[in-house]
């Protein structure tokens, strides 16, 4: 069973998630602060932890840190922090993924099979054609060289990538963005990110073959 630790100091949140999460197949404990957080990740293996920022002792940023260096492991923050600040760090510490409270529940559950489902059995490394995703670090390369995303691109890669096959709306797209930077989002925002998405990815960004448009219906990735 895919065990989950919930880092979180709000005792209504990790009842809800806890039975939210229970009944949808996880075995889930939860940690107050980043004392007990460590302690419990030295004594039982887990495959994801789900992370507040503001914790009781410690911080969320300490916390990811650790799980990262130590274990390897998927890391979701959970924050009502709507600053982008507080999302590029966290995804500079390695996080994989970001989403701001309130959330619904059915969105978190999709992020976290993502998660899983884009980490599970193939390390930590990622091949998107001659693209490779380090999703422990929170870096891609191409050609031994690092590519440099910001927050927003890093986040619209992995979205891509945990869909491949599947057409991504551009209202699905920006939703995803959305998470961090809030009211700023617009539709030519999500046209620039893609755009430059394109230019750090393809070989020929006018004739892309890792981010396909689809007429009419959004944007695919195949390989």
């Amino acid at each position: 069973m895919t065990k989950i630790l919930l880092v979180e100091d709000d005792k209504g949140i990790v009842a809800n998630l806890t039975e939210f999460l229970t009944g949808e197949g996880y075995e889930v404990k939860s940690a107050a602060g980043q004392t007990q957080a460590l302690a419990l990740l030295e004594e039982e293996p887990f495959h994801l932890v789900l992370l507040d920022i503001s914790l009781a002792d410690g911080n969320g940023f300490s916390v990811c840190c650790a799980v990262k260096k130590t274990y390897g492991i998927p890391v979701i923050f959970l924050t009502a922090s709507s600053d982008e600040y507080s999302a590029v760090t966290g995804f500079e510490l390695g996080a994989d993924d970001y989403i701001q409270k309130p959330f619904r529940s059915r969105e978190l559950a999709m992020r976290i099979k993502n998660i899983l489902r884009l980490t599970k059995g193939a390390g930590s490394v990622v091949h998107l054609g001659d693209v490779l995703v380090d999703t422990v670090k929170g870096t891609a390369s191409k050609n031994g060289k690092d590519l440099y995303l910001s927050a927003l691109e890093y986040r619209l890669l992995l979205v891509f990538i945990n869909n491949r096959g599947a057409v991504l709306s551009r209202t699905q797209l920006l939703e995803t963005i959305w998470d961090i930077a809030g009211e700023f989002v617009n539709d030519n925002t999500l046209t620039v990110y893609i755009k430059r998405l394109r230019e750090k990815l393809e070989d020929d960004p006018q004739n892309p073959a890792l981010i396909k448009t689809v007429r009419g219906l959004g944007y695919r990735v195949d390989l």
